[in-house]
């Protein structure tokens, strides 16, 4: 049988002070001298003693946990802006407890429902499929901030996104400038994200006079969604794809390949994220990069202010990508298709 786990009164004994002693040393109280800290520390740290989180969280009133609901987690893009969360939030005594809807709003609000229960002091949505209604009453119990959208305006709820209709216009403009015109949209599905850089796409292409040239394809946001759509986009006999984000201009490469075309000496393809995959030397994509990092630091932070100040006015802070220029794209070929 193994031994039982050591208890604050095993540290207490340990290190020669009373049991009320060790708890305000481990709680972090500043009315603990360094020299009666220093030695409950070693005195704990001998025995393997753990505090209790539960129990301390219900003595204290708080957790120091926040929630994080990703959308999905198979999309790098989140895996990466969650990196940015929790370097953040570890800076500041915070933990993270992880849940994913798995991209259906019944789900996602119940799993928010089971954050709450372990007594969650905010919450970060990487993205989500809420309904307003849901988002006003999540945002309404307990203090949230979404990242990547900012389609629904809630009071209080901060917002933290990238510019995609920016994105969308530098897509293009690249493109353009390699002499390109027949360029195809290959878009991420109906959702917010997708459907703004589906506008920078339009808008980019009219302001270089091309809006006959234009055409949006319907996909998706995985690789699979990717290679069917530039499978039906081939027929428009394009020079290049602009993919609304990275895993789908992957497939995408792969249906052009597959066709018997070479990226980018027939048709380049440009993605959007920036992922770190899409770096990798057998990958080499070209891309509009998010400072995805920065989103989750710049998520947390707000959320960290916001439980500072309850009631201060929400928050909307945009970010810019940058051009990261690789292999997959390249000068226009005139009938690379035709």
């Amino acid at each position: 049988m193994s031994a039982s786990r050591p208890t604050i009164l095993d540290v207490a004994s340990r290190a020669g002070v009373s049991k009320s002693l060790v708890s305000l040393a481990l709680s972090g109280s500043d009315k603990v001298s360094d020299a009666s800290r220093q030695r409950i520390e070693r005195a704990a740290q001998e025995l393997g003693y753990r505090p209790n989180a539960a129990a301390r969280s219900l003595a204290a009133k708080k957790s120091r946990t926040l929630g994080v609901l990703v959308l999905d987690l198979h999309n790098p893009v989140f895996a990466e802006i969650l990196d940015g969360v929790q370097t953040e939030v570890r800076q500041h005594g915070f933990t993270t407890m992880l849940v994913s809807g798995g991209d259906d709003p019944a789900l996602e609000r119940a799993d928010i429902d089971t954050l709450q229960q372990f007594q969650i002091e905010g919450l970060i949505l990487i993205s989500h499929r809420l309904t307003e209604a849901m988002l006003r009453e999540v945002a309404g119990e307990i203090p949230t901030v979404t990242v990547t959208r900012d389609d629904i305006d809630i009071p209080r709820m901060d917002m933290v996104c990238n510019d995609d209709v920016e994105g969308g216009r530098i897509a293009v403009d690249h493109l353009v400038s390699l002499g390109h015109r027949r360029i195809v949209c290959l878009s991420g599905g109906d959702n917010p994200v997708s459907h703004s850089r589906a506008r920078g796409y339009l808008e980019a292409m009219a302001a270089h006079g091309l809006s006959d040239h234009a055409q949006i394809v319907s996909g998706g946001l995985t690789d699979t969604a990717g290679y069917r759509a530039a499978k039906e986009a081939l027929e428009f006999s394009p020079t290049a794809f602009f993919v609304a984000n990275d895993i789908g201009a992957m497939g995408a490469i792969a249906a052009v390949e597959e066709a018997g075309f070479d990226v980018p000496g027939d048709i380049s393809v440009i993605g959007y994220d920036g992922i770190r995959l899409a770096g990798l030397r057998s990958v080499n994509l070209t891309t509009v990069a998010q400072p995805l990092a920065e989103l989750g630091r710049l998520a947390a932070t707000r959320l960290l202010e916001r439980l500072e100040k309850p009631a201060r006015p929400a928050h909307h802070d945009q970010v810019s990508s940058q051009l990261v220029v690789r292999g997959t794209t390249g000068p226009a070929n005139p009938s690379p298709t035709a």
